[in-house]
């Protein structure tokens, strides 16, 4: 018996329908599968290795003094008597700072000043007795060669020619001791000449004033305080516009920095200033001086730079490093630190190809600039670096990329 499965056209659209669902659901989960793989890769930010000339830097640790540090002294001793400035204010040459009580001073330079006068009155008291002796002698030697023929022909005693003789020579020594009194008294005269420039001077040191214009700083000493010689400086004044920055180099550093001062010239070497807050310093520097040895136990030689410093914002004592271009790298490869990592002495960049495959590769790397890094082998122009994300990254990973957008210099 002859038998046949036909289906209806309802159960033909049934069967179709089913059919298309099978599709459908295989098509779903496919494409599922493949969002949820690529998913699953890890995201990294990429920057691509930049090329071009960079100016290399040198910094160096420096400390700021002025020009010119002038320390002031007492010369004599006597009490402080007033202090006639403020502290850290600018002050001028010849300005008065401290006065020690000149009240003795002036009475030992008043004493002076009378014993000069008693020893020129002595010196024209001598003179007016030498004038007098020398009339005296004069006359009382006519007598003797007047008396002296006649005593001869005996038209005189011989008792008168022998009184002319001795008043002719006592005349004699009284000029001779006139002489001596006014020779004494011009030795008094000098001496006290020196006596009298002595005490002005002592008197003139109880005015302790300002040997240069500049800053002048705290006061060591108290009105009322003993003060002398020996008591140390009092306070200091600097000129502090310009203001000298000491800093030391490398010996090699330094034969580098002359051999750019001596090719480009003063004008081409500006130095920059960076104060302790890290700040740079809106004036520009320049060379002063070498130090003439350098130092055999460190290498190092010290030099020093003038920078200007209107308004004296900058004060001795501070801190600043001293920066300045040493050399120019040419065709310099760059990219930002944070895509190197350091592993035990070595430096790691994973670098990401066109497949977006992973690659770790050593590098040399050179100077820090700013924010990037100069590489000197392990890389080429264009390739492309992860910065972000290249934590557990592994070679031959297979990553998603995103351009870097961090700071980059």
């Amino acid at each position: 018996m002859k038998s046949s499965f036909v289906l209806k056209p309802k159960q033909v659209g049934w069967v179709l329908g089913g059919l298309l669902a099978i599709i459908l659901f295989l098509v779903i989960a496919h494409l599922g599968t493949g969002s949820k793989t690529q998913a699953s890769l890890p995201v990294v930010e990429i920057a691509p290795v930049e090329q071009r000339d960079v100016p290399i830097y040198g910094e160096w640790i420096g400390t700021l003094t002025g020009q010119i540090n002038a320390d002031v002294r007492a010369q004599v001793s006597g009490y402080l008597f007033r202090r006639d400035y403020k502290e850290g204010s600018y002050v001028k040459r010849g300005q008065l700072l401290f006065e020690i009580d000149p009240r003795p001073f002036q009475a030992v330079l008043d004493q002076a000043k009378g014993q000069l006068a008693q020893a020129q009155a002595q010196q024209a008291q001598a003179e007016a007795q030498l004038a007098t002796a020398e009339a005296n002698q004069l006359k009382s030697q006519l007598d003797v060669e007047k008396y002296e023929p006649l005593a001869k022909a005996d038209a005189v005693s011989k008792q008168d020619f022998d009184n002319a003789s001795q008043t002719n020579f006592a005349n004699k020594a009284q000029v001779q001791a006139a002489k001596a009194a006014i020779a004494a008294a011009k030795a008094q005269i000098q001496a006290s000449h020196a006596t009298v420039e002595t005490a002005s001077i002592n008197l003139g040191f109880t005015r302790l004033a300002s040997p240069i214009d500049g800053i002048v700083g705290i006061s060591q000493a108290q009105v009322g305080d003993l003060v002398s010689a020996s008591s140390g400086v009092l306070t200091t004044v600097s000129t502090v516009d310009p203001i000298r920055d000491y800093f030391t180099v490398g010996e090699q550093e330094y034969l580098t920095l002359q051999k750019r001062l001596s090719d480009s010239g003063k004008d081409a070497w500006k130095l920059k200033l960076i104060l302790s807050d890290g700040t740079v310093y809106p004036h520009n520097g320049e060379f002063y001086f070498a130090d003439r040895q350098v130092n055999q136990n460190t290498g190092a030689i010290q030099l020093a730079a003038l920078f200007p410093n209107p308004g004296n914002l900058l004060r001795p004592g501070q801190y600043g490093k001293v920066r300045a271009m040493i050399r120019t790298e040419q065709n310099a490869l760059l990219i930002p630190q944070a895509a190197v990592s350091e592993q035990q002495g070595s430096y790691l960049v994973a670098v990401v190809d066109k497949g977006n495959h992973v690659t770790m590769r050593p590098v040399r790397v050179g100077e820090r600039i700013g924010t990037m890094w100069i590489i000197h082998d392990g890389l080429r122009p264009g390739d492309r670096v992860v910065v972000e994300g290249q934590q557990n990254l592994r070679s031959g990973m297979t990553v998603q990329t995103k351009p870097f957008i961090g700071n980059v210099e």
